[in-house]
């Protein structure tokens, strides 16, 4: 197991709403988890960060709350967009970027994710930078040629990497069921550290945080989090219920 911190990220995409949600992260912050050993993040829509932060603050607890995305820009006539200076005055800590469906369905380029995580980082806002391979890409034997260029256009010109973290998560392994085996991901996530070691020095790369995300569930969460290079989980659909995200959460004491 990897002697990194593990971070367990929970992507609540378009799903709960005010009460919903306020349920879900007081059920979190009252539950039994050492953050000695864990960080925990949830990542509610935009319009859920505060209602999110307001029932966290009454409870003594180390839950980080996310935005899901940040626009680009810094401000101005961009209809829908939320700035990166918004969500750093709404006090959360961090942002995703470049999730796949970001990618896919909005046409996130790596030179507009790129731009984001300057945005977000000028802003004092951690970052994890999502990557991934489509199933085409798999096929065709270019999946670590794609995801470690998708690691270098991300990371171009970021002068320091210490609140940067990187979420390998394979396009068709999200929502489906599927998931990568605990040996795939680990040689994904060696290839992508090992990557980063070679344009940023191995003790960066030694430092760096790479989540796994893909359908990952109370089930196969200890096998996959067990792996040296894997240090945690970037968790769609089981992050939206307490029991199935806690025990993901608490996967080493299984």
């Amino acid at each position: 197991m990897s002697k990194r911190k593990p971070l367990i990220a929970g992507n609540w995409k378009m799903n709960l709403d005010k009460l919903t949600g306020k349920k879900l992260v007081e059920d979190l912050a009252n539950a039994n988890i050492d953050y000695k050993k864990v960080d925990v993040l949830v990542a509610p829509s935009s319009i859920l960060i505060q209602p999110a932060l307001c029932s966290l603050s009454k409870i003594k607890n180390s839950i980080i709350v996310a935005a899901q995305n940040i626009s680009h820009e810094e401000k101005g006539a961009f209809t829908g967009e939320t700035s990166a200076a918004m969500v750093a005055a709404s006090g959360a800590k961090y942002t995703l970027i470049g999730h796949s469906e970001r990618r896919q369905l909005y046409v996130d380029t790596d030179q507009l994710i790129n731009l984001k995580v300057k945005k977000a980082l000028e802003h004092n806002l951690s970052v994890i930078l999502c990557v991934g391979e489509t199933l085409w890409d798999r096929e065709a034997s270019a999946a670590v040629e794609t995801v470690l260029a998708q690691v270098g256009k991300g990371l171009k010109d970021i002068k320091s990497l210490t609140k940067i973290v990187l979420a390998y998560e394979p396009v068709w392994a999200i929502g489906t069921g599927v998931t990568a085996s605990p040996k795939d991901a680990q040689n994904m996530h060696k290839a992508i550290r090992e990557y980063v070691a070679k344009i940023r020095g191995k003790a960066v790369a030694d430092k760096l945080r790479i989540l796994y995300g893909g359908s990952v569930t109370p089930i196969n969460a200890k096998e996959l989090l067990s792996q040296k290079d894997i240090d945690g989980a970037l968790v769609g659909g089981a992050s939206l219920k307490s029991e199935d995200f806690l025990k993901i959460i608490n996967f080493d004491k299984k």
